[in-house]
């Protein structure tokens, strides 16, 4: 099988929480270790992992540990009075020595070897800057972490982040305001990668300011929630779906999704957010011209028209041929 840019293969068994940390205002650090002392799989900076939190609760968080560590990884929770239940569930009924079902992990978030960084952080989305910033500070680039929250409070890893000294800008808003995206973005500069992740409104003002003088691959992004997106303006068709690896031709009806449709005819196929934003359902497509309605894919990977996220993106040809 030839692979895209991630890889497709996915590693799931238990953890145990080895530490349970308040790092911030309704936020807490879970630190997870093989039950035998195993190593864990490796994985590189801008990853993440689903927990499974039991009663069909599927979460994903990013990895914010060292990389190079194998012992253990942890990730960043915060608690969301107004979420789903996931947050609500590590929060309370996780703690040391509980087990939890650990997928993963998979990176749509990739770190890109650069001279110069400029990082931006808003709320929870500091965690998977984590590691980038320590694999940037190992490399000897020069960077800068702008970091908005609302409060000193609710800004987690401070702590942390103090060992980087003025490399990093802590923003609270209530003390100064909100991130000055024209003053942090407004020079652009060919050495540099802008690493941007945060919530659905800092994305978007990001992007806006990246859209004037950027270069086109300067800003990496990852979304917590899925973007907008506009149905066609004639309305959803159906089209033909070939499973080339199963032997399997499917039709897929205008109300119904690629994974939908996959799952019902007893194929197995994994999902988690059904947003398109946690890359678990990624699949290759052999063949037909998709129609990408995920967060996840870049542009240029979307034009390389060789992947898809089956739980929301559909085709726009006639025939769409799966490697599944």
């Amino acid at each position: 099988m030839t692979e895209t840019r991630t890889t497709l293969r996915e590693h799931e068994g238990d953890l145990v929480v080895e530490a349970v940390d308040h790092v911030a205002e309704d936020v807490v650090a879970l630190t997870l270790v093989d039950p035998d002392g195993d190593a864990l799989p490796p994985w590189t900076p801008g990853a993440h992992v689903d927990l499974l939190l039991g009663d069909g609760l599927v979460r994903q968080y990013s990895l914010c540990s060292d990389p190079a560590d194998s012992r253990v990884i942890r990730v960043g929770v915060l608690r969301a009075p107004d979420g789903r239940g996931g947050s609500a569930y590590v929060h309370e009924q996780l703690t040391v020595g509980s087990t939890v079902r650990v997928r993963g992990p998979r990176n749509h978030f990739s770190f890109v070897a650069s001279p110069r960084y400029v990082f931006v952080a808003g709320g929870i989305g500091i965690t998977p800057l984590l590691p980038m910033m320590a694999e940037a500070e190992a490399a000897g680039a020069d960077w800068h972490l702008w970091y908005g929250g609302r409060t000193r409070s609710s800004m987690a890893f401070v702590d942390e982040l103090a060992a980087y000294g003025d490399r990093v800008t802590l923003v609270p808003q209530d003390e100064s305001g909100i991130l000055d995206l024209g003053a942090i973005l407004g020079a652009p500069r060919a050495d540099t990668l802008v690493y941007v992740c945060g919530p659905e409104g800092l994305l978007t003002a990001v992007e806006a300011t990246c859209e004037s003088g950027w270069a086109p691959g300067s800003l990496h992004l990852e979304r917590f929630a899925a973007k907008e997106t506009e149905a066609p303006a004639g309305g959803e068709r159906s089209f033909e779906l070939v499973l080339a690896s199963s032997g399997v031709t499917l039709t897929v009806p205008p109300d119904r999704s690629v994974f939908d449709v996959i799952q019902d005819a007893g194929i197995s196929v994994l999902g988690s957010c059904h947003e398109g934003i946690c890359g678990t359902c990624e699949q290759l497509v052999l063949e037909g011209e998709v129609d990408h309605r995920d967060s996840v894919l870049n542009e240029a990977e979307q034009a390389a028209n060789d992947a898809m996220m089956v739980c929301v993106s559909r085709c726009r040809s006639d025939r769409l041929v799966l490697d599944l």
